[in-house]
């Protein structure tokens, strides 16, 4: 127990983030935790405190805050099967590289090895940090009071320097209440000075400006690190100024306004036919802030979404990691996307190198449009189905079309994720948020209330399949109570839609709990979602008709309350795209637009 002078574990930890200037706690209570839970309550005029009714909820709502406001944020959960349900957001924060710091409670040091109830101790003592290891960029376990303050701003240092990830702060019961220290650590003094944001070496500047102005068939790929490291105006500038056009990952979209003449769209297994076919015939590729996963890269198969060589690639990153991992580099730099993006500019300048409008430019941009054009028409008639049950690709241009320019929609992951990143034109780096590497069902069922959280004049609206709503409708409940107005679009087609499309492609039709279906009459059956939602005070409508889920939505977000709406969607239509995925063993899928690109050799 703390003396008169000094404050404890549980008190250092919440000053802490209160000098760090974090606005909520996202958590749910136990008995290995209610101490800190007991300083919260003591500093609760400066800081809030989010009660949820699942602890995946707390690490999605903490994960998307960041994301929308790139403050980082803190959760807390108790020993045992509290923290062992964090393990999902964590990973989902960990591959997309977003910060959150959890505060998993333990059971006390003296029964350490005991056995104690919740106490995983069959491998070694107060054993949660090796749960999570795989999860995080790194554990903390204090086991005395002195030890708390050191750690504490060690694990946010480690949080948000070099590649961002989420921190896990593992600490016994008895850790909480004992004295710590007489004061907490300065955040000025020991992070607020540090940058992350190196750049690269002046002659890989020097040569990447090289390259990229000697192109006739350059591109632009842009993932993450674009959008949450502050680069996309200097992005644009670039763009712009060598008239180099830009694809976007799934991580990537909103990094240029998807309005912009340049702007490709998404290049991936589901992409659009001008941005794959444009990226698989460059001459030089520069990515950046991207991992060239087997969804962007269409299985690393050559010829559908790149051709990596002879397209010489420029891989930059923050984590020299991914360099180098899945394509050989012509040039590979370890830097922050936005301090290279700036030196390439100053580069440019320095050459008195103005905006590029060359011969082979034009040739290339021309080029260009003409797959655009054939993508449109290849994509027009869904965009005017008026059948009911309402087509996907109508669903999600009309989901678009109802959204402000300032909105944030939080997709969920399943078949609707898919649709929303081919037909949905963000103009933000924040207007369309997905998870991209993990992919936890729930994360954007519970991430829109980080959402509205991170943005209370923003409205804030969730696409989550029925399957994964079903799962997590605790947070109308987390909702109601807190009043935080968001919007779901509940995309019901009475099945785990992604996963029976796999079946119906690469099975033979196949098909084996995938679909919900009603015992005795075999047709599809989801409960009530609309019903279920008004159940809990939240106002819920059913709709049908493709015209009416664009006014569906308008309503919810002017009602400024808890709102949802189940959307009776087809699930019998797969996303086209101009890549393709493997499934080893199983097969490839063809292409549903353009075919597989085979370079010219040369003379």
């Amino acid at each position: 127990m703390a003396n008169d002078n000094q404050l404890n574990g549980g008190q250092v930890i919440v000053d802490y983030l209160i000098r760090e200037k974090v606005p909520y706690l996202f958590g749910l209570c136990g008995h290995g935790n209610i101490s800190i839970i007991d300083a919260m309550h003591e500093r609760s005029a400066d800081i809030d405190t989010i009660s949820v009714h699942h602890e995946s909820v707390a690490g999605f709502m903490a994960d998307v805050f960041y994301r929308v406001s790139g403050q980082p944020t803190a959760t807390f959960t108790s020993c045992g099967p509290g923290s062992a349900n964090m393990p999902i957001c964590l990973g989902n924060a960990y591959l997309d590289s977003v910060p959150f710091l959890a505060i998993t409670g333990n059971v006390p040091t003296s029964q350490f090895g005991r056995g104690a109830f919740q106490e995983l101790y069959r491998h070694y003592q107060a054993d949660f940090p090796s749960t999570v290891r795989a999860y995080c960029k790194r554990v903390y376990q204090p086991t005395r009071g002195e030890q708390v303050p050191l750690m504490v701003r060690q694990a946010w240092k480690t949080m948000v320097t070099g590649r961002p990830g989420p921190v896990v702060l593992d600490v016994p019961f008895d850790v909480f209440k004992e004295a710590a220290a007489e004061e907490t650590p300065n955040p000025q003094e020991w992070t607020a000075n540090i940058s992350s944001r190196c750049g690269a070496d002046p002659e890989g500047v020097v040569r990447a400006v090289d390259m990229l102005t000697a192109a006739r068939r350059p591109v632009i790929v842009v993932g993450q690190g674009v959008r949450y490291g502050g680069a996309t105006q200097a992005l644009l500038a670039l763009a712009e100024r060598l008239q180099i056009p830009v694809a976007s990952s799934a991580s990537g979209l909103g990094a240029i306004p998807e309005d912009h003449p340049l702007a490709l769209g998404l290049v991936q297994r589901g992409g659009t036919y001008q941005s794959n076919h444009a990226c698989r015939q460059a001459d030089v590729l520069l990515a950046l802030g991207v991992r060239f996963d087997d969804r962007t890269a269409s299985s690393w198969i050559d010829g559908y979404s790149f051709t990596i060589p002879p397209t010489r690639l420029i891989h930059v990153d923050i984590d020299p990691e991914e360099i180098g991992r899945n394509y050989p580099v012509a040039l590979g730099l370890m830097a922050d996307v936005r301090t290279f993006l700036r030196q390439l500019l100053d580069e440019l300048d320095r050459r008195g190198h103005a905006r590029s409008d060359s011969g082979p430019t034009r040739e290339w941009l021309a080029e260009i449009d003409t797959y655009r054009a054939e993508w449109d028409r290849f994509v027009a008639p869904g965009l005017a189905d008026e059948a009911t049950p309402i087509n996907p690709q109508r669903a999600a241009a009309e989901i678009d079309k109802a959204l402000p320019e300032d909105a944030i929609l939080v997709s969920d992951i399943g078949v609707h994720h898919n649709w929303l990143l081919q037909f949905c034109k963000p103009r933000r780096p924040d207007s369309l948020i997905g998870s991209m590497g993990f992919g936890p069902m729930g994360f954007g069922v519970a991430g829109v209330l980080g959402a509205k959280l991170a943005a209370p004049d923003r409205p804030a609206v969730s696409v989550c399949g029925d399957g994964a709503f079903f799962m997590h409708a605790s947070v109308l409940g987390t909702a109601v109570e807190y009043e935080i107005p968001v919007v779901w679009v509940v995309w019901n087609n009475y099945a785990y839609g992604s996963i029976r499309g796999l079946q119906r492609g690469y099975l033979g039709r196949r098909e084996l709990a995938t679909d919900f279906r009603h015992p005795q009459t075999g047709e599809p059956y989801n409960p009530d979602f609309a019903a279920m939602a008004r159940s809990a005070g939240v106002e819920g409508v059913s709709i049908d008709r493709p015209g009416d889920l664009g006014d569906a939505i308008r309503a919810g977000i002017d009602a400024g309350r808890p709102y949802l709406i189940d959307a009776n969607i087809s699930g019998d239509l797969n996303p086209p795209g101009a890549g393709v995925w493997e499934l080893p063993g199983i097969g490839v899928n063809a292409p549903a637009i353009g075919q597989r690109y085979v370079p010219p050799r040369e003379s």
